[in-house]
């Protein structure tokens, strides 16, 4: 999504055809992409540490940076390091490792704590929590929907809502649901719009819906897609949800439960973007 589009809101445009002024990889643990060029912009999305980003357009403090997932934001300088390769992507494959959510100590004696997914550098050592080697991640996290949905399940139970987040640290319905998909090998686009044009259709019927199929809602008068949710079998989902302050897990056929009745009025249609024999 390029940054002056409002996510989730209204149609954003697609990433801009401009040629790559540099590369640069995130150092921070977390780096927010904002809407804008200047701190009290909205977050859009996040990058993590160790992983590469394209710099579109250099603005001094400020750059214009395009994830793997071709997804904008700006982003300060000061959580890359410019022209550097991502960890993931060096010579050294017996040390790629990464984060299942852990605290590291560096070369230079700092701890610090990295979320699901982050980069650790290679001479980074695990004080605390776990990390794997990153050639292991498929076998952990291998692409099949009973594994997808347990890992959404439990990675992120007790995660708050945040606007532009992909961490159990705070994340958004649309974050969820990319980073979960992405531990297995399987990508999606940043929004949940975007996600709603991915795999292909799974009905508009609540019941019948496979593990892990992707359900989306609007609350809009068009219907524009606002909220995307993970199925888990049983007419029950898993979401990253406002009204719910962040993580839940919701039984659609729970006729007492207001938030529920207002999930299934705002249903639209499911997505299916595994394979059936997945």
């Amino acid at each position: 999504m390029h940054p002056n589009a409002v996510r989730g809101i209204g149609g954003a445009r697609e990433p801009t055809a401009v040629a790559v002024v540099a590369t640069a990889v995130v150092r921070a643990a977390v780096a927010p992409m904002l809407s804008e060029p200047h701190v009290t912009a909205g977050q859009v999305s996040q990058q993590l540490a160790g992983h590469g980003v394209e710099i579109v357009d250099d603005s001094g403090d400020w750059l214009l940076v395009r994830g793997a997932d071709e997804y904008e934001g700006w982003m300060h300088r000061g959580y890359l390091v410019r022209d550097a390769l991502p960890i993931d992507d060096g010579p050294r494959d017996s040390l790629r490792r990464t984060s299942l959510g852990c605290i590291t100590r560096g070369a230079d004696g700092v701890r610090r704590a990295l979320p699901l997914r982050a980069m650790l550098a290679p001479e980074d050592v695990v004080e605390e929590g776990e990390a794997i080697e990153t050639s292991d991640v498929g076998k952990r996290f291998p692409p099949n929907a009973a594994a997808i949905t347990r890992s959404a399940v439990d990675l992120f139970v007790g995660t708050s809502y945040q606007w532009g987040g992909i961490t159990p640290w705070g994340g958004d319905c649309s974050g969820l649901v990319q980073s979960v998909f992405a531990l297995h090998g399987v990508p999606l686009p940043r929004d949940a719009w975007q996600q709603a044009r991915a795999g292909r259709d799974a009905g508009r019927r609540l019941d019948g819906l496979e593990t892990a199929d992707l359900l989306f809602f609007s609350d809009r008068a068009d219907g524009h897609v606002t909220h995307v949710a993970i199925a888990l079998g049983d007419g029950r989902l898993v979401h990253l949800a406002l009204g719910r302050g962040g993580y839940a897990v919701e039984c659609m056929d729970d006729a007492r439960d207001a938030y529920v009745a207002k999930l299934r009025q705002r249903f639209l249609f499911a997505r299916r973007v595994l394979d059936t024999e997945s």
